[in-house]
């Protein structure tokens, strides 16, 4: 099947600011979604975005911002999704009052190297040189203790 530019951009239609009728493709009127959606329609797409990509769409424009900033449920899911790894961490942020942001920003990164950790993916380092090139954060007393043990049971 061939690529026909001409049928494809006729079927094309994005929503415009100035009137509430779809336009075409063409049309010079191309605007920021979250400025012609309801907030809550906006809230339901940036809820489709993984953390990484939510993170970044933070930092697009002044009203994304808003919005993701604002809307601790964006947070809740991706937090919980940390709490199978680091549930202590994630439970003694949010009983200190942290946001799910907050507890999502502090314990991202420290999900990922202790499951690394616990699935003995560093069960046979010999030295710190074969660590230069991961990514590591610090690990609470805690944290180690359960490594540790994981390592014994191996």
């Amino acid at each position: 099947m061939q690529h026909d530019p001409k049928r494809t951009s006729s079927n094309i239609y994005f929503i415009c600011e100035r009137s509430p009728s779809l336009t075409s493709a063409e049309d010079p009127c191309l605007h920021n979604f979250a400025e012609t959606l309801p907030a809550e329609m906006s809230l339901k797409i940036f809820r489709e975005l993984d953390t990484e990509s939510l993170c970044n769409a933070l930092l697009t424009c002044k009203l994304w911002h808003h919005i993701i900033e604002e809307s601790d449920c964006l947070w809740r899911s991706p937090c919980l999704t940390v709490r199978a790894v680091c549930q202590r961490e994630v439970d003694r942020d949010r009983r200190d009052g942290l946001s799910w942001k907050v507890t999502l920003v502090r314990n991202y990164k420290r999900s990922f190297l202790k499951r690394d950790w616990l699935r003995g993916r560093y069960s046979n380092v010999c030295s710190a040189e074969e660590l230069r090139d991961r990514r590591m954060c610090p690990l609470d007393v805690e944290t180690w203790g359960e490594i540790l043990e994981a390592e014994l049971e191996r």
